[in-house]
């Protein structure tokens, strides 16, 4: 793990092959719990190319000066994203009347 917020990420390698790749990150939140949203994208070894963009909102917990991976959400498409985005931003409106 890292004991840096900004140097956490999803990149991912199997036999030298970088199958998960993290294209962008926002960091959420920082401190003793941090939560990042990643944007992502997959290897797909049936067409030998990376698939769609993916998002990933992670919770990592800091113990002993290093971060440890604790859960996740995964948005699996930008229709489900958009989804998201229009839901929270109904329930943020209607928070603000």
């Amino acid at each position: 793990m890292s004991s840096s917020v900004e140097d956490l990420t999803v990149n991912y390698e199997e036999d030298g092959m970088l199958v998960s790749k993290e294209l962008d990150k926002v960091i959420l939140t920082k401190g003793a719990w941090s939560t990042i949203i990643f944007k992502y994208q997959d290897w797909d070894r049936k067409k030998q190319e990376y698939g769609p963009d993916k998002f990933s909102i992670r919770r990592y917990q800091k113990r002993s000066g290093q971060y440890q991976y604790k859960s996740k959400f995964n948005i699996s498409s930008v229709d489900q994203a958009n989804k998201i985005i229009a839901a929270l931003q109904n329930w943020i409106q209607d928070a603000e009347q």
